[in-house]
């Protein structure tokens, strides 16, 4: 079991996951008999206010995306539960789940993978409205107007096709059609990591722009650790379809208590030679999710790892899922984490800048 989700103290959450699961059947030879069954998200529980960021981090294979379709009701759940508003998106019903469809909005990786080549940026941007708005031809002209210059890009470009801009100028066109419809949550995954650095900072800054001026909500999926920094209140780090952390982003960065979390950490640039001694470097790959470990999944690249990890599956107790978190050393030591947070401070400034991080 997951655990129960934390919760917030403002109220009830805008995205409560409790318990979700997902798996997949492998399927092999000319009948089709089942060959196995991959636990690509296994018990995964949290929660999140409305206009608030949750960065989903973990490399890559650890569920974040598989829990990404979950939530966007691209595939339905082996197990478990999500709650939106209050309501579990289960029972409500043809209308109901159109009007949460509507609610809940996505931004993909690659913006010229997600765009349709031969549409024109204003056919593209008004598809939701004409699916689901009541407007006419003018207002829909209107609308695309109106989110096209709210993602800052000219009111020609609404002509153009998606081939004529540059990287970031298509993700921003992902973005208005995401924004559409007024979401209340909108799920980035990995909206940056196929984009230059400066422009990262740039898209970075937008949404967080959008988030302040909109009140919408967050789901962040990365790899890129001073990303999530830069835009999440709070973090939860998956591994191998599970949460195995999550904390608000000052007390995951000061004490990381997983030791997944410790690694994650360690692999952040440092501009100092010596910490390199001090780093601690996983062995191996993440294990398959068609045989995942028993016990601790992490056990198997752990070096902390003992006896009871094997046979005891930790739960997500207090924010943690580790038996042994409390013995760990502290991490980094303090002369380090000052260091880390000065580069964490330069990174994050790199953001604000919209330059190279130093």
């Amino acid at each position: 079991m997951g655990g129960e989700p934390p919760r917030e103290v403002n109220g009830a959450p805008l995205l409560e996951v409790i318990d979700l699961t997902k798996h997949f059947v492998v399927r092999s030879g000319a009948l089709g008999w089942s060959s196995g069954v991959v636990r690509a998200v296994d018990s995964v529980s949290f929660a999140m206010p409305a206009g608030a960021t949750l960065g989903l981090v973990g490399e890559s294979g650890c569920g974040q995306t598989a829990t990404s379709k979950l939530i966007l009701a691209l595939e339905k759940p082996t197990a478990g539960s999500i709650r939106f508003e209050g309501r579990d998106v289960a029972t409500l019903g043809r209308e109901g789940e159109r009007a949460y469809r509507r609610s809940v909005q996505a931004v993909f990786q690659d913006p010229y993978a997600s765009l349709d080549p031969r549409m024109r940026v204003a056919t593209i941007v008004a598809e939701p409205l004409v699916i689901n708005a009541d407007l006419d031809a003018a207002g829909r002209r209107r609308r695309v107007a109106e989110l096209l210059d709210l993602v800052g890009l000219p009111e020609r470009a609404a002509t153009l096709y998606p081939h004529e801009f540059s990287g970031g100028q298509r993700q921003r066109i992902a973005i208005a059609r995401a924004l559409a419809l007024s979401p209340k949550l909108v799920v980035l995954d990995e909206p940056v990591s196929a984009l230059d650095v400066s422009i990262r900072a740039q898209i970075l800054n937008l949404l967080m722009d959008l988030q302040q001026r909109l009140g919408v909500s967050y789901l962040f999926i990365a790899h890129d650790l001073a990303a999530v920094a830069h835009t999440s209140r709070t973090i939860a780090v998956m591994y191998l379809g599970k949460i195995v952390e999550i904390a608000d982003k000052r007390s995951l960065f000061a004490e990381p208590r997983h030791p997944y979390t410790r690694a994650l950490l360690s692999a952040i640039p440092v501009p100092d030679p010596v910490l390199k001694k001090d780093r601690l470097v996983l062995q191996g790959d993440v294990p398959s999710p068609l045989n995942p470990p028993s016990g601790c999944r992490f056990r198997t690249r752990c070096p902390w790892a003992r006896e009871r990890c094997a046979r005891e599956e930790p739960r997500l107790g207090g924010g943690v899922a580790c038996h042994y978190w409390r013995e760990l050393e502290p991490f980094p030591p303090a002369s380090q984490l000052t260091r880390v947070n000065e580069r964490l401070a330069r990174l994050q400034a790199a953001f604000q800048t919209g330059g190279n991080p130093a």
